[in-house]
């Protein structure tokens, strides 16, 4: 058998033929698997879908309990059969409950990534090196000019920022679903212990991390109504404030004092977009590989061949190539490049 016979790129995403179901796809579907809860790869509507228990439940929180009809949970490594495929997830360390999605048939196996990063993350599973025939990798960071410092850099950055302007309220744009809970972790293994306030539309997701045992410490609604008295907004004065990217283009963000506009994000890398959004403190804090990730994600596990999604796919098929591998681009479309 073929690779090209056991998955498929098609207009509603990956589908495997044998096995008769999708991976991610981006329309509903009889059956889907899912690799993680970010809305690009994990929509409503699907008959069926498999996916570890942490991802069920972020689908749930983020669509409602009847988000399909039928959820199959599947751990780590536990091998599920459909219609004769094997199929089975392994961690991807994208995000909570994030996974790569094995797929064996007539001894062939695939692996697709979804979405993943190598670095340490303190609220996942980090990723795991599969081997396989074939591996379907995302390349979203997939140019060399994206090398993501180290965290902890970024962070204390931030932290600096807090002495120097105890004045300023402190901003920080994250992505609701695993951004914002992992800087949240790192801010506080950095030792930073005072409350932390959050826009509305984070803290649905900040109690399910909780509700899966992953601490995040205090924090507090970042509440502040138009026309309240200045005292009442004097108390986010050298405070760390977090929403989504959303809420920095409304109101709410002017409201605080003299707010200090931060946001993280492997794009911050780019200054022209951090100076186009108004941000004075980017930080490259990303959920994705970076360039040197990706190349030496492909050489620990040594595929026959590599198959690129969703990013800068031409780049690292010509790199893989140099590197006598096997490459090509998959042109998958409807999934969206969050850093």
């Amino acid at each position: 058998m073929s690779a090209s016979q056991l998955l498929q790129p098609t207009p509603k995403g990956l589908y495997c033929p044998p096995g008769d179901f999708y991976i991610d796809p981006v329309a509903a579907v009889d059956r889907a698997v899912i690799t993680h809860g970010h809305a690009d790869h994990a929509r409503a509507g699907h008959g069926a879908v498999l996916a570890t228990p942490e991802t069920l439940d972020i689908m749930a929180s983020r669509y409602g309990e009847a988000f399909t009809p039928t959820r199959q949970s599947a751990e780590l490594g536990e091998v599920t059969d459909i219609n004769g495929v094997k199929v089975w997830l392994a961690p991807a360390g994208h995000v909570l409950g994030s996974a790569q999605a094995v797929v064996e048939y007539k001894g062939l196996r695939m692996v697709c990534t979804g979405d993943f990063k190598r670095r340490r993350d303190p609220t996942c599973t980090g990723f795991e090196v599969v081997p396989c025939h074939v591996f379907i990798s995302e390349a979203t960071f997939g140019i060399p000019v994206f090398r993501h410092p180290d965290d902890r850099d970024e962070i204390a950055k931030l932290l600096k920022s807090l002495t120097l302007f105890p004045e300023r309220a402190h901003l920080v744009g994250v992505y609701a679903l695993g951004k914002a809970q992992r800087v949240i972790r790192l801010i506080r293994e950095a030792g930073y212990k005072d409350t932390i306030y959050i826009h509305g539309a984070l803290k649905a997701l900040c109690d399910l991390y909780e509700g899966h045992g992953i601490p995040l410490g205090p924090l507090e609604p970042a509440t502040l109504e138009k026309g309240q008295a200045k005292e009442h907004q004097a108390k986010f004065a050298g405070k760390i404030i977090m929403g989504p990217p959303s809420a920095f283009r409304d109101t709410w963000a002017r409201r605080f004092p003299d707010p200090l506009l931060v946001f993280c994000s492997g794009w911050m890398r780019i200054r022209q977009r951090a100076k186009a959004g108004g941000v004075e403190l980017p930080l490259i804090l990303s959920d994705h590989a970076d360039w040197d990730e990706l190349t030496q994600t492909v050489l620990d596990v040594n595929p026959d061949e590599l198959w690129v999604t969703h990013g800068r796919e031409d780049a690292l098929c010509r790199w893989a190539e140099l590197q006598g591998y096997a490459a090509k681009p998959l042109r998958l479309v409807g999934y969206e490049e969050e850093g």
